[in-house]
């Protein structure tokens, strides 16, 4: 087992590259940074909300999918930031 105690299964192996424009990533970050948390990890979790809510909607062909893929685990809960520690 790693060292930090995940499972080899649950690491992130894949990446998701878009394009969008530079006030709309920096408005996002910033807004990220204020509620204290990553863009990456709010971006995983509109990921993961977005196609739970959808399983089982009907695809192109009006056919429900058939999503057997058991449910995500839970969010881990935040870690403190270094910068929010008072000294």
């Amino acid at each position: 087992m790693p060292a930090d105690g995940r499972k080899k299964q649950d690491r992130k192996d894949s990446q998701l590259i878009i394009r969008i424009s530079k006030a709309d990533r920096d408005a996002f970050v910033d807004l990220c940074e204020t509620l204290d948390t990553s863009a990456a990890r709010e971006i995983r979790r509109f990921i993961r909300d977005f196609t739970l809510s959808h399983q089982g909607a009907p695809d192109e062909s009006g056919a429900a999918q058939d999503i057997t893929e058991k449910e995500p685990k839970p969010w881990p809960k935040k870690r403190k930031s270094k910068s929010s520690k008072k000294k």
